[in-house]
């Protein structure tokens, strides 16, 4: 198929828009498949009301009550999931009294906030915030926090999360593989209980399981192989940017898998900014093939206001969502060189659904924010 085109458009894609048009996207496979740009005479998503269960949702995770800020026995509290990915908070403040293992999942834990160190199979590492902390899935685990909380967004995958290839960027972006950390020997060792025993939790199809042992059971003295825990701080991504163009979210990949994508939008120049006839913000789009979840780290987002660091939002696959219109108003300022935005991105390829904790989270109102007329 080659492009065709009817009507009024424009020849390059988010670029010199058409006198009075709104220009959406319309793609598959994300932002790899076949597309078309529609260009409309309103924004589609000034709608007058939402009826039915398909609406934009956002949490505020601070409202979230993981159980394991006050139990440091219990579990993380979980958000959003689908067979492939979990989405979970965890707001610890002391030592897990055990090791963790997860027979189901790899790990990916974000460090929102807080900092602390994680004893695992391979080692000690260190972390603060900012930090990816990536378990292969089986690996075995112990949080211990330094001050008062660790604020974590817990990421489950059901399937290995790979780094991205190098494509055209090569293998050196968006971040040096040389930058990741990997966990140091030899490990501290821990104390047992008051009964002497050392208690490994394992979690398997959503159940536990408690073993107990005479000895520390994180007691690896080496290893070799090409398979280990891992951390990676969004300071040391460096994302790619362009003058002229406004690139899809793709380019800022972290991590992914078959069924979901991880992507990290850090501090960076704005884009299109070397072009007046560039458009700066994210094009409308209605995520066919993706349910889109971020997670507000630190900064002022670039596509929207009225979002605080601490809170997430998530766009179903089938209703529109772009540039709010708080966001157009601070954008046609055109004082704005660089965004300082930090924010976690995860697309995953089938629907999410609500989980235990997305209930008492959730900001009802989000979905009138997009329409014009509302004030954040």
């Amino acid at each position: 198929m080659f492009p065709q085109s009817r009507g009024t458009f424009s020849r390059q894609a988010h670029c010199d828009l058409p006198e009075g048009t709104i220009e959406e996207e319309f793609a598959r496979q994300g932002f790899f498949g076949p597309a078309s740009h529609l260009y409309h005479a309103h924004a589609p998503t000034e709608w007058l009301r939402i009826e039915g269960p398909l609406r934009p949702r956002a949490y505020d995770l601070r409202q979230v009550s993981a159980a394991d800020a006050g139990d440091p026995a219990a579990p993380v509290a979980p958000v959003l999931g689908n067979q492939d990915v979990r989405i979970s908070v965890s707001r610890r403040r002391q030592a897990m009294p055990h090791c963790y293992r997860n027979a189901d999942c790899d790990l990916i834990y974000f460090v929102h906030r807080g900092a602390g160190t994680l004893l695992t199979d391979f080692g000690v590492l260190a972390y603060q915030q900012g930090d990816y902390l990536v378990l292969p899935r089986g690996t075995t685990h112990r949080f211990f926090p330094a001050g008062e909380e660790s604020f974590l967004l817990v990421i489950a995958s059901a399937e290995m999360p790979q780094l991205p290839g190098a494509d055209r960027m090569g293998q050196h972006s968006p971040f040096d593989r040389a930058v990741l950390r990997l966990p140091e020997l030899p490990l501290p060792g821990t104390p047992p209980n008051a009964n002497s025993e050392w208690e490994m939790v394992i979690e398997r199809e959503g159940q536990w399981t408690r073993v107990f042992y005479p000895f520390d059971p994180l007691d690896t003295v080496g290893w070799k192989g090409d398979l280990s825990a891992f951390a990676l701080n969004v300071s040391d991504i460096r994302p790619v940017t362009s003058g002229r163009f406004h690139l899809p979210p793709s380019v800022h990949t972290t991590l992914k898998t078959s069924g979901f994508v991880l992507c990290t939008f850090a501090p960076r120049r704005v884009e299109g900014i070397d072009d007046p006839g560039a458009v700066r913000l994210p094009f409308y789009h209605r995520n066919i093939d993706y349910d889109e979840v971020l997670f507000y780290h630190a900064g002022t987002f670039m596509s929207r206001a009225g979002i605080d660091a601490g809170m997430m939002t998530w766009h179903p696959q089938g209703i529109h969502h772009g540039p709010q219109p708080k966001a157009i108003e601070r954008d046609r300022q055109g004082t704005k060189t660089h965004h300082d935005e930090v924010a976690v991105m995860i697309d995953a390829l089938r629907p999410l659904h609500p989980l235990e904790a997305a209930g008492p989270s959730e900001i009802v109102e989000y979905a009138e924010s997009w329409m014009p007329h509302i004030d954040d």
